[in-house]
């Protein structure tokens, strides 16, 4: 196996543990609009492209599958998703860039929960015990739709939760010169 491989695959590693165990910490935090379970799938899209950020959020959705919940599965698309957008977006610009960073976010608090609402309502009914079905709920009592109670309460988790987990990516690239070298070094064209 080749040395860039290899650096790929620890990177991935650490990654999908990033995921796994921030996402952990921060759900049994129960700290509200914040999940930080794909922080790892942004670093790794950042620093090795939109493919093996995919591989790494898929892996995640595998991981947490077998270890907490197999309902986590279905939202591995989720995670393959924000790891294409990002990906594509560190390709096309500089992700160093505050700015870009936040583009990104909001671009992925949008399109996250376009996807990972129809599949929590098909497998959850809406509510899948995070902090969000209150959300779900008080909208449910209002009179709205359960796609359109769910999606409202996904899109504001994420609003807030994307941004910071990009901002916070962007800040670990700039910060690091591990992550800097990496950054640079890959031309923003890696597969």
């Amino acid at each position: 196996m080749s040395n860039r491989k290899t650096v790929i695959l620890n990177y991935g590693a650490l990654c999908i543990a990033m995921n796994v165990i921030l996402g952990t910490i921060i759900s049994a935090m129960k700290i509200p609009l914040l999940f930080l379970d794909t922080i790892g799938t942004v670093l790794m899209a950042v620093l090795f492209g939109p493919w093996w950020g995919a591989l790494t959020g898929l892996l995640t959705n595998v991981v947490l599958g077998v270890t907490t919940s197999p309902t986590a599965f279905f939202f591995g698309l989720v995670n393959v998703a924000i790891a294409i957008v990002v990906g594509l977006m560190a390709r096309k610009f500089n992700f160093t860039k505050w700015y870009i960073a936040l583009i990104t976010g909001i671009l992925l608090s949008i399109i996250a929960p376009l996807i990972g609402t129809p599949i929590a309502v098909a497998v959850f009914g809406g509510l899948d015990g995070s902090g969000m079905d209150v959300i779900v709920l008080w909208m449910r009592a209002a009179g709205e739709s359960i796609f359109a109670s769910t999606f409202i309460s996904r899109i504001t988790g994420n609003f807030v939760d994307k941004i910071i987990t990009c901002l916070l990516v962007m800040f670990i690239v700039i910060k690091l010169p591990m992550f800097q070298k990496i950054y640079k070094g890959n031309d923003r064209h890696a597969a």
